[in-house]
C-alpha cells in the first residue's frame, strides 16, 4: 500500500475527481479526511466510501472554515501528510455578462481557497509530505467564457512554483494535475444548455489526441503518484492529464 497510514485532506472531494481519488487513496492505506459544502453530497460522498473517511463541510471561501476542518482533521489524526486542494467551479461567462461579483466568486473559490487551504495545512505536514493542486488544461489553451476562471488556473499553477520552493528546505513537495476534458459533473454544472453541451464536447473530443474524454479514475491514479514516495524527486511541476489536448 502506497499509502499506508498516510493522514490526507481533499478538498472538492463529493464528486467527479475527489471522489475518485479518496477511492483509490483509501484503497491505498491512507486515512481521508473529505472536504465539502454540500450537505447533501456529502453524505452521497459517505455512502460511496462506505463511511471509511471524515467527512467535514466547509465553504471553503471562507477562511474560518478552512481552520476549522483542518483543526477537526489535527483532533483526529494530529497531522496531515497529504494535502490535495482539488475544489473549483465556474459558470461559462461571455466578455460583455462578466461582472466585479463574477471576478470577485471565481477568485473566492478557484484560488484563495487553494491558497488558504496550503497556508493553513502546511505547518502540521511533516517532511516528506505532498501538497497536490488541481489546475487546468485553460492554463495552455484560450476557451470562449472562460476566461476568468483560466486566469485563476494559471495563478494558481504560478502558486505551485512559488510554494513549492518555499517549502522544499522543509522537505514538503508541492506540484500539481491539470486534467484535460474529463467525464465529471464539471461539464454539466458551467451553465451551458444539452445543445451548447453537447456542441463543446463534441468540439474539445476532436481536438484530443486520443479522440476521448479522460475518466477521473485516471487522474486519481496520477495523484496517487503525486503523493506517494514515487514522486520523491518532483517538486513544483505540474503533471498534465489530458490526452494530448494541449500538446498536438
Amino acid at each position: 500500500m502506497k499509502l499506508k497510514d498516510k493522514v490526507v485532506f481533499i478538498t472538492g472531494g463529493t464528486s467527479g475527481i475527489g471522489l475518485e481519488t479518496a477511492k483509490l487513496f483509501i484503497a491505498e492505506g491512507a486515512k481521508v479526511a473529505l472536504v465539502g459544502s454540500n450537505a447533501e453530497h456529502l453524505g452521497s460522498a459517505d455512502s460511496e466510501l462506505d463511511g471509511r473517511a471524515l467527512l467535514l463541510r466547509a465553504d471553503l471561501r471562507r477562511r474560518e472554515d478552512i481552520e476549522h476542518a483542518v483543526a477537526q482533521v489535527r483532533e483526529k489524526f494530529e497531522r496531515i501528510d497529504v494535502v490535495f486542494a482539488n475544489a473549483g467551479a465556474s459558470t461559462v461567462a461571455p466578455l460583455e455578462a462578466i461582472t466585479p461579483e463574477y471576478i470577485e466568486d471565481n477568485i473566492a473559490l478557484n484560488f484563495t481557497s487553494v491558497f488558504l487551504t496550503i497556508q493553513k495545512t502546511a505547518p502540521f505536514i511533516p517532511r516528506g509530505g505532498s501538497i497536490i493542486v488541481t489546475t487546468s488544461f485553460l492554463n495552455t489553451i484560450g476557451m470562449p467564457g472562460l476566461s476568468i476562471l483560466a486566469a485563476t488556473k494559471a495563478a494558481t499553477r504560478s502558486l505551485v512554483r512559488s510554494i513549492g520552493a518555499e517549502l522544499a528546505p522543509r522537505g514538503i513537495r508541492v506540484n500539481a494535475i491539470s486534467p484535460g476534458a474529463i467525464s465529471t459533473p464539471f461539464y454539466e454544472k458551467i451553465g451551458l444548455t444539452d445543445v451548447q453541451l453537447s456542441e463543446v464536447t463534441a468540439a474539445l473530443q476532436a481536438r484530443i489526441g486520443l479522440k476521448r474524454f479522460g475518466e477521473a479514475s485516471e487522474l486519481a491514479k496520477s495523484a496517487l503518484f503525486l503523493a506517494s514516495d514515487d514522486s520523491s524527486y518532483t517538486t513544483g511541476a505540474e503533471l498534465v492529464i489530458d490526452g494530448g489536448l494541449t500538446q498536438f
